[in-house]
């Protein structure tokens, strides 16, 4: 992933490259990009939270992950804390949209602190299947990133010892249960779709009997926007991806661009491109992970103006409807 592209040596003469960086590049801008629902959610729930409390409010981890957006909320009166030991008495605070352990509420219960659920309902979700799949006495695969703050608020919903994370198909490989085993399968809701269907075909194949969601875990937002990744990447030579190092769905976007032939970038934003990567392109794609602001997308489109003449087209693969409701608390 992002490999350099070749350098030409000027002593050589013009290059291709050269030469097409005087013609017009194509944008192909891909739709849906950006923020989905869970994040919108999410966001609100913080600015709304401001208006009815007054700042501070604490937020336990990065509400989503960018930058752009926690540096936002920071300078509305967004105070950012890792444990709830960090929240004084009698303050507000937020859980983030990735979700949190089970105890995690349950502490704040016990302080007597306000607290609002910022998970996404579609991790949420996720949540109650864990429970029922305990409760059903099947012991749970769980497919997902090690470390991710949505796997550690996954894995802390079940009793410890009733869950097994399952990263990869080695991992798949060496689970050692009874072909006839009460097993289940979940997944974290940020992953690569095309991974996810490989493993899921293999803890099927080794465990016939393994119990699986009545729908795909995988969100709606990430699959849409790894399918409009798909669309667009094929005409690209590079691919720009607008989204945080440790977004897991902004991630899973670079490795569909480059499974489709594009070199592939992963950018916070504009300040982080180097006019050198568009030596020899063309065709130019761009998307944002679902927790980058589409003021982000124009920010990178009107640099690449500054750079070449640029032609933008949209490329739009599906429709986003999708609303959720906010908390009790601030749904009045």
């Amino acid at each position: 992933m992002n490999a350099p592209f070749p350098r030409h040596n000027p002593s050589e003469g013009p290059s291709d490259a050269q030469a097409s960086d005087r013609l017009p590049l194509k944008l192909l801008v891909a739709a849906p990009r950006g923020f989905c629902a869970g994040v919108e959610r999410a966001i609100a729930i913080v600015e709304l939270s401001l208006e009815r409390f007054g700042a501070p409010v604490y937020v336990r981890h990065e509400i989503v992950h960018n930058r752009h957006v926690v540096d936002g909320l920071k300078a509305k009166g967004a105070v950012f804390i890792e444990e709830l030991d960090e929240v004084p008495d009698g303050a507000p605070v937020i859980f983030s949209a990735h979700g949190v352990p089970k105890v995690v509420p349950e502490v704040a219960t016990a302080r007597g602190l306000e607290w609002l659920d910022a998970t996404c309902p579609l991790v949420s979700k996720v949540h109650r299947q864990a429970e029922r799949q305990i409760q059903a006495g099947r012991h749970i695969l769980f497919i997902g990133h090690r470390g991710h703050p949505e796997v550690i608020g996954t894995l802390g919903q079940v009793p410890e010892g009733s869950i097994t994370l399952v990263e990869t198909l080695e991992d798949a490989a060496a689970l050692s249960f009874p072909a006839d085993y009460p097993l289940a399968f979940l997944t974290q809701t940020t992953l690569s779709v095309d991974d996810t269907a490989e493993l899921v075909t293999e803890l099927q194949r080794r465990f016939p009997g393994i119990a699986g969601p009545r729908a795909d875990d995988i969100c709606y937002a990430t699959s849409n926007r790894q399918a409009a990744v798909k669309a667009i990447a094929p005409e690209c030579q590079l691919v720009l991806v607008i989204g945080a190092p440790n977004s897991s769905n902004s991630r899973r976007l670079v490795e569909v661009a480059e499974r489709c032939g594009a070199n592939a970038r992963l950018i916070e934003r504009a300040s982080a491109i180097d006019p050198a990567w568009l030596d020899g392109v063309s065709v130019l794609g761009l998307t944002a992970g679902a927790s980058a602001p589409e003021s982000l997308v124009r920010e990178v489109a009107d640099y690449l103006r500054e750079l070449r003449e640029v032609t933008e087209e949209v490329v739009t693969t599906a429709e986003e409807r999708m609303i959720f409701k906010l908390p009790p608390q601030l749904a009045s």
